[in-house]
């Protein structure tokens, strides 16, 4: 009997790339691969890349010097090693990346990762294999299914991708070029993946695109479906307890999406809505193609439909020609809306993207003062909605053992992190939790509708970054 060989992946970036990797593992398991969490073991290494921000691409080339000495060292003991670069890093610098680390056999896009073991074969007999063309057939078609097996060791939660590009062609953003236009999947394709996934344990499903309130798919009597009808139907499938979505645009909010938080139970009261910035001469900039009042009255509507609803963002500090002004428009957003959550970053020129051209670069002093004024505003609002918890009971869904022998942790329907000491055999329900304490971002409390235990879960005995 052949032995199996090890597939590592290391992933970056966004959720998209964390559902691609899982699926890059399923392509590759008819192949004789199996996957291990060390590089050094692996047969094959696979980047699967991210291209949003500089930074993300200089790590890759860091990490591709690392495996080059780990290749050499296997080959002088007789192991072969293949290393391949995916994603978004792949699609942008294709023959670049080739140059630039000659260590790498494979080079593929995140359209045309359905075709690595053809790539394997051709990097096998020429050396070297490319593939960053947009490829013609559907490759959530040509991808197979993942053996019921794979979905129950990756947990009670699960993506699914829904759509996929971007036609905004926001100033700073790569996706149009890397992951292409706007493609909606069909209605059936998805609600059958689905399907096999709760048939198999999962409970939570995280539908998934770079602008997944965008789609448009088509049904199997031809009519074109939104993201709101979408989740209805999804809802419908029995052991489906929670639903959620990522990432929005504010451009394609509609009514049916903001119904479906008021009608559908499933549907988590949390919103991921980037708006980048609240100055609207720099949102004009990166042709958000929104206002700041037309984002704060579809919060509102959201807010209308749901009370308990929160949000979570994104933001860029420092676009080219932001002023002070423009940056206090920017609190001011933050400070109406008070976020549960958000991310904020540095604004980092991509090239071949339209804001790369433009004049009145803010100086780095600047954006990193801003950014901390921006991170310390929004850490303050998320530490109050976790601590705004304590005392109340809330719905937790638990996913798995925690660290510490007899805790298990879940996630609220904000995403909170919520222990509680309890036997496995919850793993999988939604239970209610009264929260007692806060540690960090986690919360901690017993179950609401059990005796409490003898040993109560104590804020020490959650370890550090639990």
């Amino acid at each position: 009997m052949t032995a199996p060989r090890k597939l590592h992946i290391k992933s970056y970036g966004c959720q998209m790339n964390v559902y691609d990797a899982q699926r890059m593992v399923d392509t590759l398991a008819p192949e004789g691969f199996v996957e291990t969490a060390n590089a050094e073991d692996a047969d094959l290494v696979i980047l699967n890349t991210c291209h949003i921000r500089e930074k993300a691409s200089e790590k890759v080339y860091s990490e591709l010097g690392r495996l080059r000495l780990a290749k050499e060292e296997a080959a002088k003991q007789g192991k072969e090693v293949r290393i391949a670069v995916a994603g978004c890093v792949a699609q942008a610098e294709g023959e670049e990346i080739i140059r630039r680390a000659p260590v790498v056999d494979i080079v593929v896009g995140p359209q045309s990762y359905h075709h690595l073991p053809q790539l394997l074969r051709r990097a096998a007999q020429d050396g070297r294999a490319v593939e960053t063309e947009f490829p013609i057939e559907d490759k959530f078609t040509a991808l197979p299914q993942p053996r019921p097996a794979a979905i129950r060791a990756r947990g009670i939660s699960s993506f699914v991708t829904v759509q996929e590009g971007c036609d905004k062609f926001c100033t700073f953003c790569v996706v149009p070029y890397t992951r292409g236009m706007e493609v909606s999947r069909p209605v059936a394709r998805i609600v059958e993946d689905v399907m096999r996934l709760a048939d198999n344990g999962v409970r939570e499903i995280t539908l998934i695109g770079q602008n997944v309130n965008a789609y448009h798919g088509e049904s199997e009597d031809g009519a074109t479906w939104s993201l709101g009808r979408l989740l209805h139907r999804i809802a419908a499938i029995p052991g489906i307890a929670r639903l959620r979505y990522s990432t929005s645009h504010p451009r394609d909010v509609d009514d049916a999406l903001i119904e479906a938080h008021r009608d559908i139970p499933a549907v988590m009261p949390f919103v991921h809505l980037p708006v980048q910035s609240g100055s609207d001469r720099i949102l004009a900039a990166m042709n958000r193609k929104h206002s700041a009042s037309d984002y704060l009255r579809i919060v509102d509507k959201f807010r209308k439909a749901r009370e308990d609803i929160a949000f979570s963002s994104d933001f860029i500090v420092g676009f080219p020609g932001e002023s002070e002004e423009d940056f206090a428009a920017t609190l001011a957003l933050v400070r109406q809306i008070s976020y549960a959550a958000a991310y904020s970053f540095k604004y980092s020129p991509r090239p071949g993207t339209p804001a790369a051209e433009l004049e009145g670069m803010v100086t780095a002093s600047v954006m990193d003062q801003r950014l901390a004024r921006l991170q310390e505003l929004i850490d303050s609002q998320q530490a109050a909605f976790n601590a705004a918890a304590i005392g109340t009971t809330v719905d937790v869904l638990f996913e798995r053992p925690a660290r510490n022998p007899g805790q298990i942790v879940g996630r609220t329907a904000y995403l909170q992190p919520a222990h509680v000491i309890a036997p496995p055999d919850i793993i999988g329900q939604v239970r209610p939790v009264a929260i007692e304490s806060l540690e960090r971002y986690s919360l901690l409390g017993t179950l609401a509708d059990t005796p409490p235990p003898a040993d109560r879960l104590s804020m020490s005995s959650l370890p550090t970054g639990a």
